[in-house]
């Protein structure tokens, strides 16, 4: 589907699976490509086992069904006035058709949908999900899907932590607020044993409301409870989409599982978004990545 490129100012990737987690995802992906002038690019994986070439692959697997998703969802972003373009990607493994897709199409963040499922053995997330967190080289978004989001978004929550992944959630709940007239409240829960003072606690809260710029009504919540997880899991409740970044140094250390940002995720009552901000590493390093 061709779009005027002269007022595209960068690209969100969507990668589609099915009906389910399309519909989820794109209500996320138009609000932000709306907000920021993106594009959307949808792309379609298609897995083809090591026993098929992968033209083969294409021959023998792709459904009439696989290109109906693509053009359905394309046309329901086009309906909303974004650019849109539609792509099936051939690859040996979903994780790595994401990952290309990123390099190619010259992607600025990614859309990733998440059942929200318990963790297993060395798996965060999911096994997709968790090598396209390590490997994409852009800020990616991963929406729980198992709770859907209101028709009309009202409220919408930003737990603060501080940081890169912080000042990420912090900008994409801006556009969603922006794109549906809601109001954002910024929750910090500190612990009372923390040595931070309520002056730098303040400041935290300061910094990250400079995101909201245009949005209505930006409320900022300064709490201490000695559990932090618990205590923002409560709040969303009461809002209709959570946006938090993740875990300082990235969702997927081992030593971070079951920290608060994959806690909230799991227990959120409603809608929630996780962000996490690129970090480039030295490729050296990412080879070593499993």
């Amino acid at each position: 589907m061709a779009n005027d490129d002269s007022t595209v100012e960068g690209s969100l990737l969507v990668p589609i699976a099915n009906e389910e987690t399309a519909e989820r995802q794109l209500e996320t992906a138009i609000d932000i490509a709306t907000d920021r002038s993106y594009r959307i690019q949808l792309v379609y994986v298609l897995e083809v086992p090591v026993q098929l070439s992968l033209q083969d692959g294409v021959r023998y697997l792709l459904e009439d069904e696989t290109t109906e998703l693509l053009s359905e969802a394309a046309a329901r972003v086009d309906s909303r006035g974004v650019p849109v373009e539609q792509r099936i990607r051939v690859a040996r493994g979903v994780a790595t058709g994401i990952v290309g897709a990123v390099a190619e199409y010259d992607i600025d963040a990614l859309v990733l949908g998440w059942r929200g499922r318990p963790p297993r053995q060395n798996i965060v997330l999911g096994g997709h999900l968790d090598r396209v967190l390590r490997r994409a080289e852009c800020d990616v978004l991963v929406e729980r899907i198992k709770t859907p989001r209101p028709e009309t978004v009202e409220s919408v929550l930003v737990p603060v932590a501080g940081g890169p992944h912080t000042e990420f959630a912090a900008e994409a709940a801006a556009s969603i607020a922006r794109q549906n007239g809601a109001s954002v409240t910024l929750l910090r829960v500190s612990d009372p044993d923390a040595a931070a003072s309520s002056r730098d606690e303040a400041a935290i809260l300061e910094r990250t409301t400079t995101a909201f710029e245009g949005v209505q009504a930006v409320d900022r919540e300064l709490l201490e409870d000695d559990d932090v997880a618990g205590t923002i899991t409560d709040w969303t409740a009461d809002h209709d989409v959570t946006v938090l970044g993740v875990s300082r140094g990235g969702l997927l250390q081992r030593k971070l599982l079951g920290t608060i940002s994959e806690a909230v995720g799991r227990h959120a009552a409603g809608s929630v978004i996780l962000a996490q901000r690129y970090d480039p590493v030295p490729s050296r390093l990412r080879r070593l990545l499993p």
